[in-house]
Order: structure tokens, then C-alpha cells, then sequence
């Protein structure tokens, strides 16, 4: 069937994903490759065209409103269908030993697998990359039926049909706008019964991130935990909502950092809780992990170790466009 009108166009949705991410239009403009003149007018006639004021822009960069932030929500799914299409298409002229299907969750696909596959098309040409995304138990899904040879999830639960390997750790952080009363313990932290208490904006079930922070409360305090006041698929939709107020969130220290250093959202210890975890690589057992899914693996192993070594020498590990420890050169 025809596709509606509205929604015909992907090019000015993936052009508003990509002002979420990097925080400004002029940011977003350069990754597409054009002016930033071209891209605001892309991004007025998207607004026009759907009928709703997708930004608030100011001269420090463009935030998403709350509409902004669920039309990028439902946006980014059909988007990266297009890209998967375009892979798939891509591949069948190359064949088929030249695709190499993987599945990420939210947090690595958006903050590390960018930079991962830019190493990797330098070292491993003509492989082409079909990438699908979702929470850590979609991820798992998708390894176990064979839709895609390697997954990288962040989730403390991996499946006995399943190998994994440590590729690297990242670290959860509790967040609320400037405004929200916890902002002002920056220094004293709160504790984990307050956390457990307190309805949050989370990650829907089946998140490595809900799963990793429900796991490390468990740990940390007896009390019941509250249940969330607000679920959504997405970081920035969630970022979003703290920053509007609605409730404290926790995220991945790689996703909030760039908002932290800004101001737009308040980083709060939580005091005596490990908020550490592992992010992996998986595949199904009794199928060796080699070519180019092992090649893809090694390397985002080597980008968290080069990341600390640095960290370690004295160095300081370059960000990552929203925070974190980019790969290795």
C-alpha cells in the first residue's frame, strides 16, 4: 500500500534522530553532510508537514520537546528498517558470505557500535554490516533464532543457549533536572532505599539497563521497589522527560554524559550501590564465532582495553559524541 504522506520520507526523520543525538542542528548538519541553513529548513517542513513543534532551539543548541521526543521514538524504528533494507539490498552484490548480521541493544548501538564500525569497515572492507536494534532480550531473540550471528547486550542475564565474552563495562547514573530536589545532594548521594522507592522513568521490561539496575537494588536494599512511573523505548525520549521534570531516570553513564557536562541534567551518586556492569558479545552455542563476527568482537574488546590503558597511563580516553571511551585507532 501507498505510505502516507506524512511519514513517505524518511531523510528529515533521520535528520531529527541525529539532532538528538549530537545536541545542535549545525552538529546533526555536518554528519549528513549539509549546510545547516539546508537542515533547519528540512527540519520546518518536517514540523509543518506533521504539525507539531518538534524542537526548542536556542543558541546553545536544540532540545527535543515532548513531542519531538516521541516522534523520534517511533521514527528511529522505522529508519533503521530503511538502513536494514538498504544493507540487505546492498549485500546481495556482494553476496552472502559479505553480510554479516548483528543485533544491539539500545545503549551500545546508539553510544558504541557507530564508532566500532567505522574501525571495523577500515579493516574488514566489503563486509557489509546488517545491524537491528532493540532491548537486551529482543537482541537475544534474535541471536537464538539465527536472525543474527552476534548480539551485544548489556543485560546481567544471558540465556545457557548462549556464549558470551566480556567486551567491556560502562556504568548506570542516577539523573534528575537541575530543578528536582535531589539535585541539591550532588555531594551527600542518596540511598539505595530511597532509589528503590522512588517511581522512576525507566526502560520497558526486557532493557539491560531496568533489568541491570533492578538486579544491583535487589542487591543493595530490602525494600520493595516502587514501579515506574513511566516506561519508554528509548534514551533520549527518557532524557527528555527527566529534563521536563517528570521523575529521576537512570541511564548509562555513556548516554547522559554530553546532557550532564551541559547542565541540562543532574548526575546523583547513589551511596553503597555498585551501579557497574559487563557488556558483552553473545552467539549461539555450538556455532564457533569466526570471520568477520569474531573480527567485530575483538575489536570492540580492544576499544574498551585501549580506552583503559589510557585512562590508566594518565591519559585521558577521547569522549565518544555523547561520552565514553572511544575505540582504538
Amino acid at each position: 500500500m501507498p505510505l502516507p504522506s506524512r511519514v513517505g520520507d524518511l531523510g528529515p526523520f533521520d535528520l531529527l534522530l541525529s539532532v538528538a543525538r549530537l545536541g545542535s542542528v549545525g552538529a546533526a548538519a555536518r554528519a549528513h553532510g549539509i549546510s545547516q541553513p539546508a537542515a533547519s529548513s528540512r527540519l520546518r517542513h518536517l514540523e509543518r508537514r506533521l504539525g507539531l513543534e518538534l524542537l526548542t532551539r536556542s543558541p546553545t543548541g536544540s532540545r527535543l520537546t515532548e513531542h519531538g521526543a516521541l516522534v523520534t521514538d517511533w521514527a528511529r524504528t522505522a529508519v533503521e528498517a530503511a538502513a536494514t533494507l538498504e544493507a540487505g539490498i546492498a549485500s546481495l552484490h556482494h553476496g552472502a558470505e559479505s553480510r554479516l548480521p548483528v543485533a544491539a541493544s539500545m545503549t551500545i548501538a546508539e553510544y558504541l557500535l557507530p564508532h566500532w564500525l567505522v574501525r571495523f569497515h577500515a579493516t574488514v572492507p566489503g563486509t557489509t554490516i546488517a545491524l537491528t536494534t532493540g532491548n537486551s532480550d529482543e537482541v537475544v531473540a534474535a541471536v537464538l533464532d539465527g536472525s543474527a550471528r552476534i548480539g551485544f547486550v548489556e543485560s546481567p542475564r544471558v540465556p545457557g543457549a548462549l556464549r558470551s565474552q566480556l567486551v567491556g563495562r560502562d556504568e548506570l547514573t542516577l539523573i534528575v533536572a537541575p530543578g528536582h530536589p535531589w539535585s541539591r545532594r550532588v555531594r551527600t548521594g542518596i540511598t539505595p532505599a530511597e532509589l528503590a522507592a522512588t517511581p522512576l522513568v525507566s526502560r520497558e521490561r526486557g532493557s539491560g539497563t531496568r533489568l541491570s539496575l533492578e538486579r544491583a537494588l535487589g542487591r543493595g536494599t530490602e525494600a520493595p521497589l516502587a514501579e515506574p512511573l513511566l516506561e519508554l523505548s528509548s534514551t533520549t525520549a527518557i532524557k527528555t522527560a527527566v529534563a521536563e521534570g517528570v521523575a529521576p531516570a537512570v541511564l548509562s553513564s555513556l548516554a547522559v554524559a554530553r546532557d550532564v557536562a551541559a547542565g541540562s541534567l543532574v548526575a546523583v551518586p547513589v551511596t553503597g550501590l555498585d551501579l557497574h556492569r559487563r557488556l558483552r558479545a553473545v552467539h549461539r552455542r555450538g556455532h564457533q564465532l569466526v570471520g568477520a563476527a569474531r573480527d567485530l568482537a575483538a575489536l570492540a574488546r580492544r576499544s574498551f582495553e585501549a580506552a583503559t590503558r589510557a585512562e590508566g597511563t594518565g591519559g585521558q580516553a577521547a569522549p565518544l559524541s555523547q561520552g565514553g571511551p572511544r575505540p582504538a585507532q
